[in-house]
């Protein structure tokens, strides 16, 4: 029931990162330090989004300028506990997120209960000095806790993400990448793609066959019979034999996929001379989509970065995603570079019959390569000391359908940014200031100089000007 209704409630979303993501953001555990309109307005957008439980970390009491830059409070709170009004006004937005309040100062937490923060995915820092920041970018990282710094001054603003290692396994790109596998079908698909006979005498059912049939018996012909067709029941003449026997194979090898631009032409040719009717769409669809049969998707850069990184020689503390990240290098390097079949296919023109048939054999060749990693999976495991089935098959699948787009982001410490001396970051900053388009860079410089500035004076410039004419306005 439970389940049903989460469903409902958020049904908006769960159509953007479906149920993987919302599981994770029910299972976040957010907290924020200094409740403040910044963070607060952060932590009201992950209420609504149904996060597990947030903690508001707050030691101030809520003041009349409160009241100019915070919606959620009213001249009712003035006086009371920060933390607790927030809190209390965030979970009436979502009841179904636990809520709780400390009333202390964030840099006294940091330094007397440091271990406060281990029971946390998330905290989101506001409005912190910079000396604050230090110390707890290092708690955050020694309890494997993701940080995220906002810092707002008027009507500008930074965030700075902070973590020692953050994985992206559903990433949601713009573009996706159609993996047909043409360049080498397995035997189900060769078999489907062979039972079509591209010269049928039905119209109706010629210009519906889908065009990965039309290509697969393309590169078929192509490599085996050299591009031959034959005609009126006499073979015509190769279409795309060199004289010298260049781009062929051996005797009895498959001929190479086409490579020259005269080959791939040669190779539109041959699908062209199928096509009995300037309508036919699939023909069309065809010819559009022959890049395919020799441009298959290579295996992207960032997933090469993952399967060199050193992470991927396990431990028996390694995280799953290193240990699903072995075993997919496994496959890889068994299956000669491929990656899993991810089970989708794109539309095409064709029947539905047609189409249901070709899909069900892409998904089941998915489901073939996930056993397979699976298997990979609970070797690997056994084999660090760890329970073989302690990572779940839905997380395989998972892990398989979205290989192609796997991310590691790691982040550099604050300290490398905050610390004293010379920080590394110089140099960026130099180049950027510098660059034709440098404004964002000097909002930067501006923000740290502003805090650098309250460090040494215990007020934001401008704020003790503010304060006098508003004293001499009321006397």
């Amino acid at each position: 029931m439970v389940a049903i209704q989460n469903s409902q409630k958020y049904d908006r979303q769960l159509r953007i990162w479906g149920e993987h993501g919302q599981k994770a953001l029910e299972q976040a555990r957010v907290c924020l330090l200094t409740a403040g309109p910044t963070g607060t307005e952060a932590l009201k957008n992950l209420v609504l989004g149904g996060i597990g439980s947030f903690t508001v970390v707050d030691g101030a009491t809520v003041e009349a300028h409160d009241l100019g830059n915070n919606y959620f409070l009213d001249r009712s709170h003035l006086g009371t506990s920060r933390a607790q009004a927030v809190t209390v006004l965030l979970q009436e937005l979502n009841e179904s997120v636990a809520a709780r309040f400390v009333e202390e100062s964030p840099a006294t937490l940091i330094q007397s209960n440091a271990k406060f923060f281990s029971e946390f995915t998330l905290v989101i820092a506001t409005q912190l000095p910079e000396s604050v920041l230090l110390q707890l970018d290092s708690v955050c990282r020694q309890y494997g806790c993701q940080l995220i710094v906002a810092r707002s001054y008027g009507l500008m603003g930074l965030i700075r993400i902070s973590a020692s290692e953050h994985s992206v396994v559903e990433s949601k790109p713009d573009n996706t990448v159609d993996d047909l596998r043409l360049h080498k079908p397995w035997k189900e698909l060769r078999e489907f793609a062979e039972g079509f006979d591209l010269d049928m005498e039905d119209a109706m059912l010629h210009k519906h066959i889908p065009y990965a049939v039309i290509l697969l018996q393309a590169a078929q012909k192509w490599q085996h019979w050299g591009g031959r067709e034959e005609k009126g029941g006499e073979e015509a003449a190769p279409v795309a034999m060199q004289a010298d026997g260049e781009g062929q194979g051996g005797a009895g090898e498959p001929r190479a996929l086409p490579r020259t631009a005269k080959e791939r032409s040669e190779f539109k040719a041959l699908i062209s001379a199928h096509q009995r009717h300037i309508d036919e769409d699939n023909f069309k669809e065809a010819l559009a989509a022959a890049y395919k049969v020799w441009s298959p998707p290579p295996v992207g850069s960032e997933l090469q970065a993952i399967f060199s990184d050193p992470a991927i020689q396990l431990s028996h503390a390694s995280l799953d995603f290193w240990v699903l990240a072995a075993a997919l290098k496994l496959f890889v390097e068994e299956g000669e570079g491929d990656l899993p079949v991810d089970g989708s296919i794109p539309d095409m023109h064709s029947l539905t019959d047609f189409y249901v048939a070709l899909q069900r054999i892409y998904l089941s060749k998915a489901d073939a390569d996930v056993a397979a990693v699976q298997q990979h999976v609970s070797d690997l495991l056994k084999s660090i000391g760890r329970d073989p089935a302690s990572i779940p098959l839905t997380a395989v699948k998972l892990f398989c359908k979205n290989a192609r787009n796997l991310r590691v982001v790691r982040f550099k410490p604050l300290s490398e940014e905050l610390g004293t001396g010379a920080p590394t970051c110089i140099p960026a900053l130099q180049r950027l200031m510098t660059s034709s388009d440098g404004s964002h860079a000097a909002l930067y410089v501006l923000l740290r100089a502003a805090d650098q500035f309250f460090s040494q004076f215990q007020h934001y410039p401008g704020s003790f000007l503010v304060t006098w004419m508003m004293m001499t306005w009321h006397a």
